[in-house]
């Protein structure tokens, strides 16, 4: 399994009860999304699963990605540092740091693999730099690479955060509500990104998406939450608009956002800007 929690529950000190008993498995090279009304725990859950947030000392819970344990039972891994280094976190506000170049803020991709003083020197090899520029290209925005990250609209920043991730090397990647401050233009080439990098690639990817349609167009699998809890776990072609509204009542409608055809199949890309060029490798 890339993903494994078992019996996790939070209680925020406000006395929310943010997840209630969830347990999921992913497979290695899933691509699932994570929907739900806001406030139902899909941020929460990712952050847990990173080993940013520790959750209830529940007896028999655990959180594993790609075979090593990121907390159990409400403690996190001493070694988490180890397991994060194979996560890649895609933040619905880019994390981008607006003052450094598009390509060095790529580059921190590969922090987490090289000596603290080439880290803080920012001193990175040919290879590591040939790397940094392939990933911007097969996202789309290699001409960007000279510019200041400030200076890219969203759609670009997003995409400058996922080839962040493809510079890591993570086999995880979780991607956090990544469109949801984006147009229909630029959701539509993230997903087409994310899903590329799950075929091509082959790791595991967890989106957590308002947009029910985006979810059912790009994901095979689908994970309903609702008020902390699992209450939907199965292919996206099954979750229809009536299976939606009897699990989420009156909130149906604000993750269904107008979708009048839930099973359109997504259309191939078709604009430049996505294609893929040679394998890292060449490249290197």
């Amino acid at each position: 399994m890339a993903l494994r929690i078992h019996n996790l529950s939070k209680r925020f000190a406000s006395g929310k009860l943010a997840l209630d008993n969830v347990s999921i498995d992913v497979a290695d090279g899933e691509m699932v999304a994570l929907i739900g009304a806001s406030g139902s725990g899909k941020s929460t859950l990712l952050r847990h699963v990173a080993g940013l947030v520790a959750g209830d000392a529940t007896p028999g819970s655990v959180i594993e990605v790609a075979g090593r344990c990121v907390q159990r039972e409400g403690r996190i891994q001493r070694d988490v540092r180890r397991t994060r280094s194979q996560i890649g976190f895609v933040f619905q506000q880019f994390n981008l740091v607006d003052r450094l170049p598009v390509f060095m803020n790529v580059l921190v991709g590969r922090v987490h693999g090289m000596p603290w003083w080439r880290g803080l020197t920012r001193w990175f090899t040919a290879e590591e730099r040939a790397v940094a520029y392939d990933a911007l290209a097969r996202v789309g925005i290699s001409d960007c690479f000279a510019q200041r990250a400030s200076t890219l609209s969203g759609g670009q920043q997003q995409r400058a955060a996922i080839a962040r991730t493809l510079v890591q090397g993570a086999k995880v990647v979780l991607a956090d509500e990544p469109i949801a401050s984006l147009d229909p233009e630029s959701s539509r080439k993230v997903m087409e990104i994310l899903a590329r990098i799950n075929r091509e690639d082959r790791c595991t990817v967890v989106v957590s998406l308002h947009q029910v349609d985006m979810a059912v167009r790009y994901c095979p699998r689908v994970v309903a939450l609702h008020q902390g809890r699992v209450v939907y776990d199965g292919p996206s072609s099954e979750l229809t608009p009536a299976l939606l509204r009897e699990l989420y009542g009156m909130q149906a409608d604000e993750i269904l956002n107008g979708s009048s055809s839930l099973h359109e199949p997504a259309k191939p890309a078709s604009s430049p800007v996505i294609a893929w060029p040679a394998p890292l490798a060449h490249a290197a």
